[in-house]
């Protein structure tokens, strides 16, 4: 893959239909939303987003659906598809790159080159390029430890916590979780 933060960035086509109903490409290019914060060796390049389920196919969209700020959940019943980059050399003292965070999301992070360490409360978990994670509502950070980018798609979809779920968490945990980015 090329090094998107310093040249190609990925490369996104969105497709439709015509008048006639005829599927055709609507677009492609590059990712219209990407942001590089070298301050935390962090890249986001955002793919798509929905915004209810079930998602509301037209011919064309009406807008850019992801001219939004980086928040990391998806809006209530959508979805979110991003490539991250981690770039190495950006992990803190305690060993992460981004802060500990939870959404009430499942998240699917599928490594597309490199490795990253996942942090959980007791344990961490090496994902190597090829290796697909979900994430199902836990307390998480990221740590790129290696000394080479890792890129990882994630796609996210809203979820909601269960009653039983809910009764083994800590008390007010839906008022601490991460309802926007970190770098919003």
């Amino acid at each position: 893959m090329t090094e998107f933060a310093q040249g190609t960035l990925p490369r996104r086509v969105v497709t439709g239909h015509d008048a006639a109903g005829t599927s055709v490409v609507l677009s492609d290019g590059t990712v219209p939303v990407h942001q590089y914060m070298p301050q935390d060796g962090v890249g986001f390049y955002e793919i798509w987003q929905t915004e209810t389920s079930p998602a509301p196919i037209a011919a064309a969209e009406p807008d850019e659906p992801t001219q939004r700020t980086l928040r990391v959940p998806p809006p209530p019943l959508g979805t979110k598809i991003r490539i991250n980059e981690f770039f190495p050399g950006h992990v803190d003292e305690l060993g992460r790159q981004s802060p500990v965070h939870r959404t009430e999301s499942i998240d699917y992070g599928i490594v597309l080159e490199g490795e990253i360490v996942l942090m959980l409360d007791d344990s961490e978990v090496l994902l190597c390029t090829g290796d697909v994670v979900v994430q199902r509502g836990t307390d998480h950070a990221w740590a790129n430890r290696s000394d080479a980018v890792c890129k990882v798609a994630f796609i996210l979809i809203d979820g909601q916590f269960t009653e039983g779920l809910l009764g083994r968490l800590p008390a007010g945990i839906q008022e601490k979780l991460l309802l926007n980015g970190p770098h919003d």
